[in-house]
């Protein structure tokens, strides 16, 4: 079973494909192997509407001009993370990826966001992942959530965006000093992606 993951995002690319696993029956085909060569926009106030937008986007370009190695496809999916810290009521959010600017940073991002949370005392954040689905001519959307704190200042190599400066409740490393195997352990896409297979299980698309 295989499914089109709508993003150019090679970190995402991985992670998802990590907390999949690779005993699982649904295999993910980017948009570059499915010679998909377009950068779809997130122009949109919330995740939920930009991860439509894109999953939508790439579900109608497949239909319209059937590419080959989408043809054993069952459909495509997307998904928009943001991160939401409490004491700045909800930001950078939405705009978690251009949060110093369009260049996306992920070095200015987390500079500005520490700047912002000087002398603050609440640290609490969390992570929120939208997955849309596009399957059967219809759209299914799961939420994962991960909370934890920032500290104030980077920890970690690993990762991408503001992991080095998020740790998961439960946790005292941040996801940048986390293998991809333990990232799954409180992950938000983990939790989204699980919803998402556990959906296609139910309905009779996989058999895991």
């Amino acid at each position: 079973m295989r499914l089109i993951f709508a993003t150019n995002n090679q970190h995402k690319i991985d992670e998802i494909r990590s907390a999949i696993g690779e005993k699982s029956s649904l295999e993910i085909v980017t948009l570059k192997e499915a010679g998909i060569d377009t950068d779809i926009p997130e122009p949109y106030d919330t995740l939920e509407r930009n991860a439509s937008n894109k999953s939508r986007t790439i579900y109608e370009l497949i239909k319209m001009n059937p590419i080959p190695i989408a043809m054993g496809t069952i459909g495509c999916f997307s998904e928009d993370t943001g991160l939401e810290v409490e004491t700045l009521n909800g930001e950078p959010g939405v705009k978690s990826a251009r949060y110093a600017g369009e260049e996306k940073s992920f070095d200015k991002n987390i500079e500005k966001l520490l700047k912002k949370l000087q002398g603050s005392t609440n640290r609490k954040a969390r992570f929120r992942t939208i997955i849309s689905l596009q399957i059967d001519g219809k759209e299914i959307l799961f939420e994962g959530i991960c909370k934890g704190v920032i500290i104030s200042e980077k920890k970690g190599k690993a990762g991408f965006g503001y992991d080095p400066v998020f740790v998961p409740e439960g946790a005292i490393h941040t996801f940048a000093e986390m293998s991809l195997e333990e990232k799954n352990l409180f992950s938000h896409r983990k939790k989204a992606i699980d919803k998402l297979v556990a959906y296609l299980s139910k309905e009779g698309f996989s058999d895991t």
